[in-house]
């Protein structure tokens, strides 16, 4: 398991650096304009007043958008499920599944090593990924933190936000991987992921704005996504119910994949009997 969860880590090395870094240095240049905005925050508050309070409420702004805190969450939290949602998705539908499309898995398989270890390695090689990402993007955003006078949250402060949004990633990842395990192909159980990422999203949004909406959303991951703004308090039990449902994808996919058949260079289906039947049964006489 160990040497799997090497193997796992060291093989997206070009993608914690890539979104690591790229996310660090966005942070840290949006934290730059944040002396400038309390510098000029009479008259800022006079022109944000004419803007329509939907903009603000769909991207998670509050009344005291000036605060440190609700800045960050504006400026760069509230769209990071999104963002990083999308590459756990990717991630997670192809850290299994990818392998036997490949026909890479029969072959590991053939070594003295048993499908639990196998899965496992591949798992917590993909939460150090996630890990290693937000730290980088925690690194940007404190070292920006370091030239502004107004900005001066705690490195251990500033890290709640990423344990915010690392309770997402890992449910968004778990429900990809598990994906991964009931439907045909990596491509299709990412794409169904792909789409309750957005979903989930786009719903939380409107929220804010239209009643009903505010019914469905509050069945929905994001409604307990704090963001940025957990830097002013953790919500722990938000965060435990988010693992807990991540833990939950995470151990049926466990499940799936020790009980079922391995696919080879990306053969799949459905696994569902009224379909075998369907497609075994003889064409009848004419």
């Amino acid at each position: 398991m160990l040497t799997l969860f090497k193997h796992t880590v060291a093989r997206s090395r070009g993608a914690i650096l890539g979104w690591g870094l790229s996310l660090g240095l966005l942070s840290l240049w949006l934290v730059s304009f944040y002396d400038t905005l309390a510098a000029q925050r009479e008259m800022l508050e006079t022109a944000f007043a004419a803007w329509p309070k939907e903009i603000w409420a769909f991207f998670g702004g509050t009344a005291d958008f000036f605060s440190p805190e609700a800045f960050i969450n504006m400026e760069l939290y509230s769209y990071m499920p999104l963002v990083l949602g999308i590459f756990a998705v990717l991630a997670g539908s192809s850290l299994l599944a990818g392998d036997e499309e490949k026909g890479f898995m029969d072959l590991l398989l053939g070594h003295p090593i048993g499908r639990t270890g196998v899965f496992f390695g591949r798992f917590f090689g993909f939460v150090v990924i996630l890990l290693g990402i937000l730290t980088l993007m925690w690194l940007g955003t404190m070292i920006g933190m370091q030239w502004s006078t107004y900005m001066d949250l705690g490195w251990g402060q500033m890290w709640l936000p990423n344990l915010s949004l690392l309770a997402q990633l890992l449910l968004f990842g778990g429900l990809a991987l598990f994906l991964s395990m009931v439907l045909p192909s990596q491509r299709l159980a990412a794409s169904v992921a792909g789409g309750l990422v957005a979903a989930s999203f786009l719903i939380n949004g409107m929220a804010e704005l239209i009643p009903d909406v505010a019914k469905i959303a509050k069945y929905l991951p994001m409604k307990y996504y704090q963001g940025g703004l957990a830097a002013k308090g953790m919500n722990w039990e938000w965060f435990a119910w988010l693992m807990g449902a991540a833990a939950v994808f995470v151990l049926l996919a466990w499940w799936r994949f020790v009980k079922r058949d391995i696919r080879v260079g990306g053969e799949g289906g459905w696994k569902m009997p009224a379909l075998r039947f369907w497609r075994r049964r003889p064409a009848s006489a004419e």
